[in-house]
């Protein structure tokens, strides 16, 4: 069973890992948005932690980057199974 905190934190860490995605692409906020059928803000919200994405946004963004949305959540888990602090915007 997860705990809030590690709930919490693997949120946080998809979000990180889906901006490092898009931005290693080098896909804009308005493209991602686009190709995913979604609001600029949204993404942007997303990316920001402001808004936790239900999964329909998530299979969205994930498909417009060509990513397995199950490996990105398992990459997010591991980060927090190590206790690495999710990256925060000021």
């Amino acid at each position: 069973m997860l705990t809030n905190n590690l709930r919490e934190s693997i949120n946080a860490h998809v979000a990180d890992i889906l901006k490092e995605l898009r931005e290693k692409q080098k896909i804009s906020l308005g493209q991602i948005a686009r190709k995913a059928g979604l609001a600029r803000q949204t993404i942007a919200f997303v990316e920001k932690k402001v808004q936790s994405p239900s999964l329909d946004t998530l299979l969205r963004i994930g498909s417009a980057l060509n990513v397995d949305l199950a490996k990105i959540i398992a990459r997010a888990q591991k980060r927090a199974s190590k206790k690495t602090p999710p990256a925060v915007k000021p």
